[in-house]
């Protein structure tokens, strides 16, 4: 089952204690277009993602994951509903506001993995920090490096860089600044199995050695099997969701919804 909002606390799922959840929607509806030709990408969807935990959103084409994901990263605004990072609400928050929430408190993976060609390794790992013109931790920066591979490649820019190699760059980028959160789009999209499962392993890792939150939009039951949880959506709701999953059963899942 998925929780939904309580009545007498309704900034936060039932089910865990207050400050369990690393983000969290509640009500959440988002519309394109007016009229006859409007979609409801999402149609009323309340969840909550827990600390420390690794879920999945999974579901059809056009099922609305990928739209809640980045309404939920703060990347698009709902059209009603409330979204949480954290304790802090997005939705009143202005641009220069969200922009900020962001970049202190979560990290991104898409994808295209988003590297800028001129700069090495280690600088696309600190560019958040490059760009907050703050300093960073030193140790957690060779904690992250090390535990993406990527300690001996970190002088060699993106086009010296396999495709697996680039991924783990970006991963590290989205590990280093030690967000609350990091939602991560496809990561494994153009990258071949044996990349794509260094990736997800290294993702697992973050969460189990590292204390790191991951939610994943994917299309892949085996990339699904990595997970804490599978989150099911369709239609722009969400239909339910399989704890500690295998892609046997992801994937009997996502038949019935196609049913």
């Amino acid at each position: 089952m998925v929780e939904g909002p309580s009545a007498t606390a309704p900034d936060a799922p039932v089910g865990l204690p207050d400050g369990q959840w690393a983000a969290s929607v509640y009500d959440a509806v988002k519309t394109y277009g007016e009229g006859d030709t409007a979609v409801h990408a999402l149609a009323g969807v309340t969840v909550g993602f827990r600390r420390g935990e690794f879920t999945a959103i999974m579901g059809p084409s056009g099922s609305g994951k990928s739209t809640l994901l980045q309404c939920a990263a703060g990347l698009d605004r709902l059209t009603s509903g409330r979204v949480f990072i954290g304790d802090v609400e997005i939705g009143p928050l202005d641009e220069t506001g969200r922009t900020l929430l962001r970049r202190d408190k979560v990290g991104f993976v898409f994808q295209a993995f988003n590297l800028i060609p001129s700069l090495r390794a280690d600088e696309n790992i600190l560019l958040p920090f490059m760009l907050a013109k703050r300093e960073h931790d030193p140790e957690w920066f060779d904690l992250v490096v090390t535990a993406v591979g990527m300690a001996d490649r970190l002088s060699h820019r993106p086009g010296e860089l396999s495709g697996g190699q680039q991924q783990r760059v970006a991963v590290a980028r989205a590990l280093v600044t030690k967000p609350e959160i990091v939602f991560a789009d496809e990561p494994t999209g153009n990258l071949d199995s044996n990349s794509g499962a260094e990736i997800l392993g290294f993702m697992r890792r973050a969460v189990d050695d590292l204390g790191q939150t991951i939610v994943m939009v994917t299309h892949d039951p085996r990339a699904a099997s990595y997970a804490d949880r599978s989150l099911f959506v369709a239609d722009g709701v969400v239909k339910g969701e399989l704890t500690k999953p295998t892609s046997e059963q992801v994937l009997a899942f996502l038949r019935d919804l196609e049913v």
